[in-house]
């Protein structure tokens, strides 16, 4: 619970304990990440300029698409993740992340570069992570239906930022898992 409380900080929706709590038991159940989250200030440091950037994509696109507006944002907390890893030095100078990875191939394929070009999956390992982050992203849409909000509300609105940035921090934890990043009680 502790953990919880660190990410999520002085978080203005409640709502968002709830996806956090939720995607790290289901997250933990399939073995994607591990009991205790991966502390990463470099890629959590990059939120605020992503999200802002990836909004006005993301909601135009959630009514007709509401798994790939809140999946495509798991595929972005991976590849940032990646990044980090792989030429931090290069791509922290990068002026806007998401802008970087949507110009690739355009926004309904960033999904696709990100599996592709980035973490550089094929086969199996392709499909599964579309499975996994296409679950979480509809355990995250579900919750957020269930919440009973008005659509077009400011509310609504925070309650569907609060799913972004989950989805956001548990890509990058799940990536950092599969680079074998794993924090341990010390």
């Amino acid at each position: 619970m502790e953990q919880f409380e660190e990410r999520l900080g002085p978080t203005k929706h409640p709502f968002e304990k709830e996806l956090c709590q939720d995607l790290h038991q289901y997250l933990l159940s399939v073995k994607e990440i591990d009991a205790r989250l991966p502390e990463c200030p470099d890629v959590e440091e990059k939120w605020e300029q992503i999200a802002e950037a990836y909004i006005p994509d993301g909601i135009r696109e959630f009514n007709d698409f509401p798994s790939a507006s809140l999946g495509w944002m798991m595929y972005i907390g991976m590849a940032v993740a990646k990044f980090w890893d792989a030429e931090w030095t290069i791509y922290s100078k990068v002026d806007n992340l998401y802008v970087y990875m949507r110009d690739k191939r355009g926004y309904d394929s960033m999904d696709e570069y990100i599996r592709e070009d980035v973490l550089l999956l094929r086969g199996e390992d392709y499909a599964m992570l579309e499975k996994q982050v296409g679950e979480c992203a509809s355990r995250v849409y579900n919750a957020l239906r269930h919440q009973n909000i008005e659509p077009g509300t400011k509310e609504a609105f925070e309650a569907y930022v609060s799913c972004l940035h989950q989805l956001y921090l548990f890509g990058a934890d799940m990536q950092l898992n599969r680079m074998g990043y794993h924090m341990t009680k010390m």
